[in-house]
């Protein structure tokens, strides 16, 4: 994957760069390493996970409850045409679904580390943006479109971090903890005959991430490192609303009552990060 090479290419540069300075390696003082406040930067690539399998899902009588069938008056699944990962490209499954492609992930971060001998533990607060999408689409009979987008604005979290390092130079460590995400929602249809709201909660959502990642110092205040995270978010307050519009009476969408909320099937936004990163210490 994409940030296979990212990763790579960054291990590499700090590791060049800890080589390109063998005379302020060896003037460093190791014991101050990885104790005390510091502020940093981070760049890197956000990839979306594989979504095989996702679909939408349906609450036709609006009574809160996913997971019913939209069914014609011939009593016929009005979306057995199926559904794809990724957005499509026209009415029918025959035109194709773009796939959600990887963005850039960038942000900064203040933290605290408190060494003990080789252990160190610590926490640090972070805010970075990517543009990491997640789209997934339903096929009707009509022949029409639906894709539900969810597009990540920003997020900041709060993680703590332990970790090993060999008598200083360079940390080991595991991070996790929680995160705080604004999302954007979008619709796109080939349907003109129905109407279609969006309902929002007018929030962000809640959730968590996890990894780990290296630490070279190349001075005794300026560091290199790599990082990779997992992250995960509760999205399930969106939805789409399909009325009638100018559709008739006997449309799918509004058998049951007078209209049918729609939802991704998946209600958890994950990516993954894969960061370089820069970071200055007190």
């Amino acid at each position: 994957m994409k940030f296979t090479y990212i990763a790579t290419g960054a291990l590499a540069f700090a590791l060049a760069a800890g080589a390109a300075v063998p005379a302020s390696a060896q003037d460093q003082d190791r014991t101050t390493h990885f104790d005390g406040p510091y502020v940093g930067v981070f760049g890197g690539l956000a990839a979306r996970g594989s979504d095989n399998g996702t679909s939408l899902k349906f609450d036709t009588n609006q009574d809160g409850t996913y997971g019913d069938t939209v069914t014609t008056t011939g009593g016929t699944n009005a979306f057995s045409p199926g559904f794809c990962d990724g957005q499509a490209l026209g009415p029918s499954p025959s035109n194709g679904c773009k796939s959600d492609e990887d963005n850039v992930d960038y942000g900064a971060r203040v933290g605290y580390d408190r060494r003990m001998n080789n252990f160190v533990v610590g926490g640090l607060i972070e805010a970075s943006r990517n543009r990491a999408i997640d789209t997934t689409t339903g096929f009707s009979t009509t022949p029409a479109s639906y894709a539900l987008q969810r597009e990540l604005d920003y997020n900041i979290s709060a993680r703590l971090r332990a970790g090993y390092t060999p008598g200083g130079g360079v940390l080991f460590y595991a991070t996790g903890g929680a995160s705080y995400a604004k999302l954007n929602h979008r619709f796109f249809t080939t349907n003109t005959s129905n109407s279609f709201s969006e309902a929002r909660d007018g929030k962000g959502v809640w959730g968590w991430q996890a990894g780990g990642g290296a630490e070279l110092m190349v001075t005794n205040k300026v560091s290199l490192g790599v990082e990779y995270l997992y992250n995960r978010y509760k999205d399930d307050k969106y939805y789409v609303l399909a009325g009638q519009g100018t559709a008739p009476a006997t449309n799918p969408f509004v058998l049951a009552s007078s209209g049918t909320r729609i939802q991704p099937s998946d209600d958890k936004f994950d990516y993954h990060t894969f960061r370089a990163v820069l970071g200055f210490h007190f």
